[in-house]
């Protein structure tokens, strides 16, 4: 049984998603709030396997929220509500811990999938917001000089359009495998690429990169 939180300021949004969540068998809210300072405090108190996180909320925002709960219920998995137009704020808060996004007005078929997926820690990005984030890596002016970049490990770096391919199915949160079906490649081959963009960016895991990435888009 998947254990979910909702934190949204909409009434109508809240009272949405606790109706479409409460119908399946495997799935129960077992709280709801209006703002991050409240969802924080529930999430800690319910420790649920997922929590529903709106970015903007008043009294504390959700990227405070996601920083506040890393910090005070580690275990719990966030997993961002947005719109295209707050994608500025996706690399914070997957560099702060959230598992991925879903924009509001997704299908709730696949509301119900992504939610099953984020709770097993699986990234969820959609594929507009991927392609954003893939395309600030490709900007040669992507950052200004910190972390990774600051020591050198990235300097001149540039991706080939196969790599900016993989990338933006990666951060998707797309195995390897799927990476394969998806552009006719066999797994070996994925896994070669994977490699090489790891050994470009100064990392060899996801979570780094999705850190590096925070860094790159940082400059605007």
């Amino acid at each position: 049984m998947y254990r979910i939180l909702i934190a949204d300021d909409q009434t109508l949004m809240r009272d949405g998603l606790q109706t479409i969540i409460q119908l399946e068998d495997d799935m129960e809210v077992v709280g709801t709030a209006e703002n991050g300072e409240d969802a924080c405090a529930l999430a800690i108190r319910h420790k649920p396997d997922l929590v529903l996180m709106d970015i903007r909320m008043p009294v504390m925002n959700g990227i405070e929220a996601v920083k506040k709960l890393r910090q005070d219920a580690p275990g719990v998995r966030v997993l961002m509500l947005t719109t295209f137009d707050e994608d500025d704020y996706i690399i914070e808060a997957l560099a702060s811990g959230a598992v991925g996004f879903l924009l509001k007005d997704i299908q709730s078929d696949k509301l119900l999938q992504a939610i099953r997926d984020a709770a097993r820690g699986e990234m969820m990005l959609p594929a507009g917001i991927a392609a954003k984030l893939a395309a600030r890596l490709a900007s040669p002016h992507g950052g200004k000089p910190t972390g990774l970049r600051a020591r050198g490990r990235t300097d001149g770096l540039k991706f080939t359009d196969r790599e900016l391919s993989i990338i933006a199915l990666m951060v998707e949160g797309r195995t390897n495998r799927e990476i394969a079906g998806q552009l006719f490649m066999s797994e070996g081959t994925v896994k070669n690429y994977v490699s090489t963009i790891y050994d470009k960016i100064g990392t060899n895991d996801r979570t780094q990169a999705v850190i590096w990435l925070k860094e790159m888009g940082s400059g605007g």
